[in-house]
């Protein structure tokens, strides 16, 4: 089989077209990402859902490598299980980030653009699955430099997870957190929600400045009434900072011990 190399930010996809099915080569795909190709190898084959073969390919040089390929549902689902938190290089974690959200739209564009559709009612399905999902992504893509990163990379994830029929894989520390739901887990009543809200966000707006030096992004969030207000982006990893000014305004009462 001939492989196509495949434009992608920089580096490239190096896949083959074997009758209906893509076939993507394991190697240049670790390579141009900068992670090991032995682990991901190990990795794939522990997975029920992993599907590798080892085919002779016909590189650009006109010569024939054996190598190790991968399906395009394993290469979908591949790339949105790993995790970039791992990642030690800042250019590998953007790098495999960026092909979470679009490698495998450039894959599926390069070879099916123009394609007819299978008339199978079920195959008709997941082709409609599939569009919504790449409209979605696409909205996330548009939405570069508008929304949080950390908000943004979240949506990604569960809208590419959705397609897929899994569950997202999210950084804990990088998730969204609203300080509507932080106050929300303290119990408060309604009335004391919309009374602590505003001090609660003014004094932890401040406490966001003093320790990075800079504002806080702004994010969309949905209100009830179908309005959408841009609020400050927090994530997980600032609920430290949270509970600090939440301890401040509501001090833990002390006991003291009388001898």
């Amino acid at each position: 089989m001939q492989l196509q190399a495949i434009p992608f930010h920089g580096t490239t996809i190096s896949a083959a077209q074997d009758g209906d099915t893509i076939r993507v080569a394991l190697r240049p795909a670790c390579d141009a990402m900068g992670i090991q190709l032995e682990a991901q190898y190990k990795r794939l084959g522990r997975t029920p859902w992993a599907t590798m073969s080892m085919m002779d390919m016909t590189g650009a040089d006109r010569k024939t490598y054996e190598m190790v390929t991968i399906d395009r549902r394993t290469f979908t689902m591949w790339l949105a299980t790993i995790d970039t938190t791992r990642l030690k290089s800042d250019r590998a974690r953007n790098l495999v980030e960026t092909f979470q959200r679009e490698a495998a739209d450039a894959l599926d564009n390069y070879f099916h653009n123009g394609g007819a559709i299978n008339p199978n009612a079920t195959e008709h399905q997941m082709r409609a699955l599939m569009f919504q999902t790449q409209a979605q992504m696409e909205l996330c893509q548009a939405a570069k430099g508008l929304i949080h990163p950390d908000h943004l990379e979240a949506k990604a994830r569960i809208i590419l997870a959705r397609g897929l029929g899994e569950h997202a894989t999210l950084d804990p520390n990088r998730a969204p957190l609203y300080t509507k739901d932080y106050l929300k887990e303290k119990g408060l009543s309604t009335k004391n929600l919309r009374s602590i809200s505003p001090t609660f966000g003014k004094r932890l707006k401040a406490a966001y400045i003093e320790k990075h030096g800079i504002e806080p992004e702004k994010r969309p969030m949905n209100l009830t009434n179908s309005q959408v207000k841009h609020v400050n982006a927090y994530t997980e990893a600032d609920r430290p900072l949270m509970d600090a000014v939440w301890e401040i305004l509501n001090p833990t009462p002390h006991l003291t011990v009388v001898a």
